[in-house]
C-alpha cells in the first residue's frame, strides 16, 4: 500500500477513466473551476461518486475555485513583443495593438513605478516606467509572444485584492450544496481570506468541507503562519508561486510550508508539474521521479496531477508511476518524526511510541471528525492506520491524511466493546486483519463526541 496519497484533476482525458483512475490509485479527484460550467462539474460528482460506490472506495472529491486570476484581456491574434518594447496596461478603450487591457483594471491604482510585471506565466517580464490615471507603461525586458487572457502576475506590488470573487461565491455554494469533501482556495493572501470561505460555506452545508489553502503568492508566504492556524490544510502550489517568488526559491519554500504543516498536522499538497512530461510520454524524466521522490520524503500527505490526467494521453500511466515512486520512497522513509508535544496530541505520540516499540498489523483510530487520525499521522508511524467512523463525510476526507490505508464506516454504536467487535467483524470479512494479528486502538470514553479520544488498547485480534 501506498502512504502518501494522490489527487489526480478530472478533465477531458480522465472524464471517462474514472474507475479505471481509482483503480489505479487516485485517492482524491481534483475539479479546477477554472474551466468549465456548473452542470459540467455536477456531472462530475455523479460519476466520481458512482464510480466509488462500486468499487466500494471512500474517494474524496476536492473542488479547486479560481480565485482572482489577473489575466490581459482579447487581444487580435497574438502579439509579439521585443526588449526594448512599451506596452501599455489600460483601464478602458485601448488605442492600438500594444494597449491591453486587465480583468481587474483598479489594479492599474495599486502598482508603482519601478515594480515589475510578469506575463503568461513569467515567460514576458517588464518593469513599470510609467504611471497615470488610466494606464500604465511597460518597459518589455525579453522577447515573447502574447495572447488573449494569458494571466499577469504583479510578484512586488502590495495589491490589495480578495481572494474570494464573485464567481468564486457562487462556485461555493454550488460546492456545498453539491456536497464536496474539500475546497482549495487559490491565491490566498492572508488567513481573513479562508475564513471569508469558511463562512460562505457554513451556510449552505451542515457538513463542512475541509478547506484548502493554496500557497502561490509572495503574502502568502509571508503570512503563512495565520493561514496555517484557521485552515485545514495547505497546497504547495508552485505554478504561479514560482512566479511570485522566483522558481529558484521554490524548492526551499516548499520544504518550509510542508515542515510547518506537518507540525501543526495540516495535510500538505504538493502540486504543478510533477510529471508534466507524461503529458505526451509513456515515461517521466528522472529529474520528475526525483522531484515527486522529494515532495514524499519532506512529508508531503499527497502529490497532485493537473495537465497530467486533464490533456495528457497517458492519464492512468501517469497515476500508476506516482504509485511505484511512493512505494519505492517508503522503503528508506523517515517514519517516526519527533516534535515538542502539547497535551492534545499526547495520546498519538503515544501510539507512535508504541507502534515502533511493538510493530503492529495496524493502528485503529475510531474518530468522528478524523482530528486523531491527523494527529496520529504527523508522527508519520510504520504501520498502517486504520479509521473508523460513522461519519460518511469524514471518512472521505480522510482519504488525504498521510497513512491511511483503510477507511471503515460503521453505525454509532455508544457500547465501546460492541464497537470494536463490529470493526473487527468487518477487518476480518474484508481481509484486512486475521486472527492473531496485534494492532493498538484509540478511542473515546464517550462514543461518536468530537475531542473526546483519552484511551488506548493493545488487543490481538
Amino acid at each position: 500500500m501506498k502512504k502518501a496519497k494522490i489527487v489526480a484533476t478530472l478533465g477531458p482525458s480522465s472524464e471517462d477513466k474514472i474507475e479505471d483512475m481509482i483503480k489505479a490509485g487516485v485517492d482524491v479527484f481534483r475539479l479546477n473551476f477554472s474551466h468549465a460550467n456548473h452542470k459540467t462539474h455536477k456531472n462530475s460528482i455523479k460519476k466520481i461518486r458512482e464510480a466509488a460506490k462500486k468499487l466500494n472506495s471512500k474517494t474524496a472529491i476536492l473542488q479547486d475555485i479560481s480565485g482572482p486570476k489577473i489575466r490581459i484581456g482579447e487581444i487580435n491574434g497574438i502579439l509579439e513583443v521585443k526588449r526594448g518594447d512599451k506596452i501599455r496596461l489600460v483601464k478602458k478603450n485601448p488605442k492600438s495593438a500594444y494597449d491591453l487591457t486587465i480583468s481587474y483594471p483598479e489594479i492599474i491604482d495599486q502598482v508603482e513605478v519601478g515594480e515589475y510585471v510578469f506575463f503568461a506565466d513569467g515567460s514576458i517580464r517588464t518593469k513599470v516606467i510609467e504611471k497615470t490615471p488610466d494606464y500604465l507603461v511597460l518597459e518589455v525586458k525579453n522577447e515573447g509572444v502574447l495572447s488573449s487572457r494569458k494571466g499577469i502576475n504583479f510578484p512586488h506590488s502590495n495589491l490589495k485584492i480578495s481572494a474570494i470573487t464573485k464567481k468564486d461565491e457562487k462556485d461555493l455554494i454550488f460546492g456545498a450544496k453539491n456536497g464536496v469533501d474539500i475546497v482549495a482556495i487559490s491565491f490566498v493572501n492572508n488567513k481573513e481570506d479562508i475564513l471569508k470561505a469558511k463562512e460562505i460555506l457554513k451556510s449552505y452545508t451542515s457538513h463542512m468541507p475541509w478547506v484548502i489553502a493554496k500557497i502561490e503568492t509572495k503574502k502568502a508566504v509571508e503570512n503563512l503562519d495565520e493561514i496555517l492556524e484557521v485552515s485545514d490544510g495547505v497546497m504547495v502550489a508552485r505554478g504561479d508561486l514560482g512566479i511570485e517568488i522566483g522558481i529558484e526559491k521554490v524548492p526551499v519554500i516548499q520544504k518550509k510550508i510542508i515542515r510547518r504543516a506537518n507540525k501543526l498536522k495540516k495535510p500538505v499538497i504538493t502540486a504543478t508539474q510533477m510529471l508534466l512530461s507524461m503529458v505526451n510520454s509513456p515515461f517521466p524524466t528522472r529529474a520528475e521521479v526525483s522531484d515527486v521522490a522529494n515532495a514524499v520524503m519532506d512529508g508531503s500527505d499527497a502529490v497532485m496531477l493537473s495537465d497530467e490526467t486533464t490533456v495528457g494521453k497517458y492519464p492512468i500511466k501517469a497515476v500508476e508511476v506516482l504509485v511505484k515512486i511512493i512505494q519505492e520512497i517508503q522503503t528508506i522513509y523517515p517514519y517516526y518524526k519527533k516534535y515538542e508535544t502539547d497535551d492534545d496530541d499526547a495520546i498519538a505520540l503515544s501510539v507512535a511510541d508504541l507502534a515502533k516499540s511493538i510493530e503492529p498489523k495496524a493502528i485503529v483510530s475510531f474518530t468522528s471528525s478524523g482530528t486523531t487520525v491527523k494527529s496520529i499521522a504527523k508522527y508519520r508511524p510504520k504501520p498502517p492506520i486504520f479509521a473508523v467512523t460513522h461519519n460518511r463525510e469524514t471518512s472521505r476526507k480522510l482519504k488525504i491524511v498521510w497513512g491511511v490505508e483503510e477507511i471503515f464506516e460503521v453505525p454509532k454504536i455508544k457500547h465501546p466493546e460492541k464497537l470494536i467487535d463490529r470493526f473487527l467483524n468487518e477487518a476480518i470479512k474484508n481481509e484486512k486483519l486475521s486472527k492473531g494479528d496485534k494492532i493498538i486502538i484509540t478511542m473515546g470514553s464517550i462514543i461518536g463526541k468530537e475531542g473526546t479520544t483519552n484511551m488506548i488498547r493493545i488487543i490481538e485480534v
